[in-house]
């Protein structure tokens, strides 16, 4: 929940929609990559099994690296050759074709609905393999096993683990008659596969997930009153944990799973920071300033717990030990609006909402140096979401007059476009890494 959208009257947040998940598949693509992106080729895996490939396990692995920014994949039709094991690889093929490593493999029918991905990575110039992986699946989880072949050869080549394998939640609006229909969808980490999770006629808003991405946490705004729900994504079971008298907004689960974090107004209607314990309903207050206290944000380690504020006289982060040990001290300076923070898995630095000349920008701040550098290039951008390994950030912004998403790497060097094929979809929170 925003504190600039508390300000007017807590203005709903917009939300997104699509009347169908095929219209809510969001479709990525690459604004800007790396200039010195890896050549690399995916060759169309064998298939040992009756008919055909239930799944182009290399186009997957293809696009996923792609769509990273950092390699360039060759397309299928300019390999000379397209050998399935290694016995078949001749090295100097691909060298005269510039590419520096070469992925290949075979996916295996092994009866009763379970199969094997079986994939072998080499380094061209040296001739020698690097990674050989097999992951088993069944029909239901061949994407998944897909993803999780690009996220091991991502991290071989790169040293930084993938997010492929990740989901990504996000809300939808669109029109339906007289109304707005507003809906919370997960999909995988290349917008395919969404799920619709939940569905109103009154807002939905701030996704969050839990620690072991199992449960999603979001505000709804049913019965014409704000409350925060948990969601069980196998079960789909539902439970409310706040719903108090005023606003229950900006729910943010503990990196241990047991404590949330959330928004919660005072009689007087001051918004202030709360720890929630769900599962037994203990509530402690966490901030009992006379300014406004929203948007909590976890670190890594659980011990902190960073908030926008207005108490210095515009909105900006502040940190506070999750004990309520000591006073918040602030940590943004630069700019009059920092916003919406997000902290990176390594602790260094915050992915804020910053005020740029007017305009609503994500930035990344050195919490040692207190330097802000602006990512993006927007006028509205908004609701930033980091990925796990902490190398892209997914936000909202607006594009043609339409709420969509957007990527940018950490570094700035790499942003995509995400939009789904009709309405305003905002919101994103990128998951946790599954659990295997």
């Amino acid at each position: 929940m925003s504190l600039r959208n508390v300000k007017t009257g807590l203005a709903i947040v917009l939300a997104l929609i699509a009347s169908s998940p095929a219209m809510a598949q969001l479709r990525i693509e690459i604004n800007r990559g790396v200039s010195e992106a890896v050549p690399i080729a995916v060759v169309p895996f064998g298939y040992d099994g009756p008919g055909a490939a239930p799944i182009d396990v290399a186009g997957l692995i293809a696009g996923d690296l792609e769509r990273s920014g950092r390699f360039a994949p060759l397309p299928a039709d300019d390999m000379i050759s397209k050998p399935t094991t290694a016995q078949a690889v001749n090295f100097t093929d691909w060298r005269l074709l510039k590419t520096d490593f070469l992925v290949i493999g075979t996916l295996l029918d092994q009866s009763a609905d379970r199969y094997l991905v079986r994939f072998q990575v080499f380094d061209v110039f040296r001739g020698t393999q690097v990674l050989g992986f097999q992951i088993p699946a069944s029909a239901d989880t061949l994407r998944a096993a897909s993803h999780r072949a690009s996220d091991m050869i991502f991290e071989k080549l790169t040293g930084t683990p993938g997010a492929f394998s990740t989901r990504i939640a996000y809300i939808s609006v669109m029109r339906s008659g007289d109304r707005d229909v507003y809906r919370l969808f997960v999909a995988d980490a290349d917008g395919a596969n969404p799920q619709m999770i939940a569905e109103s006629s009154e807002p939905l808003m701030s996704p969050t997930w839990s620690a072991d991405g199992r449960r999603v946490a979001y505000v709804s705004f049913e019965g014409k009153r704000s409350g925060i729900y948990v969601q069980e994504l196998a079960t789909g079971k539902r439970t409310q944990v706040s719903a108090r008298p005023g606003i229950n907004g900006a729910p943010a689960f503990s990196p241990d799973g047991r404590s949330m974090a959330l928004t919660l107004s005072s009689p007087d209607g001051n918004l202030d920071i709360y720890v929630l314990n769900p599962a037994t309903g203990a509530l402690r207050r966490l901030t009992t300033n006379s300014s406004i206290d929203t948007e909590a944000a976890w670190s890594a380690d659980g011990r902190e717990i960073y908030f926008t504020s207005d108490r210095s006289g515009g909105p900006q982060v502040y940190v506070v030990p999750a004990d309520g040990s000591s006073s918040p001290r602030r940590v943004t300076f630069e700019g009059r609006y920092n916003a919406r923070p997000r902290v990176t898995p390594d602790g260094k630095s915050l992915v804020v909402v910053h005020n740029d000349q007017g305009n609503y920008r994500i930035a990344l701040v050195d919490l040692q140096s207190k330097a802000t550098r602006i990512l993006t290039d927007g006028r509205q951008d908004e609701s930033p979401s980091l990925a796990p390994n902490g190398t892209m950030i997914i936000y909202a912004t607006r594009q043609a007059g339409r709420g969509t998403l957007a990527a940018v790497s950490t570094d700035g060097r790499i942003s995509q476009s995400l939009a789904a094929a009709a309405g305003d979809v905002r919101e994103p929170a990128w998951s946790p890494y599954p659990k295997y």
